[in-house]
């Protein structure tokens, strides 16, 4: 594994309640707002908007999958660091809650209540069973 100074990238993953991640690895993959970016050491800096997806780190033939509901990420200096509200490690994930806020999320909108609130929930709730299937499916 690669331990020498720029040969990885320290990804720190912060939500209100804790640091959910802080480890140096040697790769980042961040579910952006319009797409997946990929983060290698020696990445020019940006700051951009996260969408709900999964965030993966890969460490030597380990990856890590993770759910995150959105938010930012800055690159800079062979640091990632991703603020958002939440943050759950594959694992963690609860499918049949995720399934069913899904099921919820279908019912039409009461009146009054914006069309847009109901097309998020399914997108987060979707993306969370994704996140889950794929931890479901990977080699050990």
């Amino acid at each position: 594994m690669a331990e020498a100074h720029g040969k990885q990238v320290q990804c720190v993953v912060v939500t209100p309640e804790k640091a959910v991640l802080d480890e140096a690895v040697d790769f980042v993959a961040l579910p952006m707002y319009d797409g997946e970016l990929g983060v290698l050491p020696g990445r020019a800096p940006l700051i951009g908007r996260l969408g709900p997806g999964e965030l993966r780190t890969r460490r030597g033939e380990q990856t890590h999958r993770y759910y995150i509901d959105g938010g930012f990420a800055q690159v800079r200096a062979d640091v990632v660091t991703v603020l958002t509200p939440r943050a759950v490690p594959a694992a963690e994930i609860n499918v049949a809650a995720a399934e069913h806020n899904l099921a919820e999320a279908k019912k039409p909108a009461p009146k009054g209540e914006a069309p847009e609130v109901k097309l998020k929930a399914q997108e987060k709730a979707r993306a969370q069973i994704r996140v889950a299937r794929k931890r479901d499916t990977a080699a050990p």
